[in-house]
């Protein structure tokens, strides 16, 4: 009896859950919906709450060090406590709202390399570890997004990779406690200004911030640096501007000068 209640203690022999998606593809700003199935272990337990929420993982800078770790940065409880009988069925059906600056994993039906993000789903029994369940979300770029990704593509930019960062953006608008970094390569015709172009979108319900960071080659005479830039895009109008254009006159400029460009 002492050995069954340590076993328990541990889990073991305990619920088990499962969480199906309805479609495990969304928008920054959409929802996910689905429902989650707790089937009951071989005794009773008593449950504080089930939950879900979403988890990426994340870069953090600590003095001269870099590491990642996965960060959950949306939570939202499904239920309050109830008990679960052995073999008991319990589904709960659930919407969840996907926050609007959730980083972007999809492009063009092609997995962003370095990008990683979950649905996690937690059982909190008491007295007991905690079970849970993780499922592959794929977060696709809101129509603004993609009109600014096309303009850089069809400009000869190459994706290189992606990555999320803890920290805040300067004179933006931003709720999350990072940012997602999307990188690319030049083509030929900036090569020779511009060695690395880095693109970070936080979207708001009412417009696109779009923040670019360049990293600028050094000449014979002269150090390489970083030249920064942002500007916003209306959904309403997103449609009516030649991006391509836009973003080709200011990486120009910002390839011949130091500091900010508009």
């Amino acid at each position: 009896m002492v050995f069954k209640r340590m076993l328990q203690a541990m889990g073991v022999g305990g619920p088990s859950v499962e969480t199906e998606l309805t479609n495990p593809n969304c928008r920054p700003g959409g929802f996910l919906e689905g429902q989650i199935r707790v089937v009951g272990g071989d005794h009773a337990v008593d449950v504080e709450y089930l939950a879900v929420g979403l988890l990426t993982r994340v870069e953090v800078e600590s003095g001269d060090s870099e590491y990642n770790t996965n960060q959950e940065f949306h939570r939202q409880r499904l239920t309050g406590s109830f008990r679960l009988d052995p073999s008991a069925h319990y589904d709960v059906p659930f919407r969840f709202d996907v926050p609007w600056e959730t980083p972007i994993t999809e492009v063009y039906g092609q997995h962003l390399h370095g990008m990683t993000m979950g649905l996690t789903t937690e059982l909190e029994v008491a007295r007991a570890v905690d079970k849970s369940d993780l499922d592959t979300v794929a977060v696709h770029p809101l129509p603004a997004q993609e009109r600014i990704l096309d303009a850089l593509l069809r400009l000869g930019f190459r994706f290189s990779r992606a990555d999320v960062e803890r920290g805040r953006v300067y004179g933006v608008q931003q709720q999350l406690p990072f940012y997602q970094e999307i990188e690319f390569h030049p083509p030929m015709a900036y090569a020779g200004g511009i060695n690395q172009l880095e693109l970070t979108f936080l979207p708001t319900p009412h417009n696109l911030q779009v923040i670019l960071e360049i990293d600028k080659r050094g000449g014979i005479f002269s150090e390489g640096h970083d030249a920064f830039g942002r500007f916003d895009v209306d959904y309403a109008t997103v449609d009516r501007v030649d991006w391509a254009g836009q973003l080709d006159n200011w990486l120009r400029q910002s390839a011949q000068r130091r500091g900010l460009f508009f």
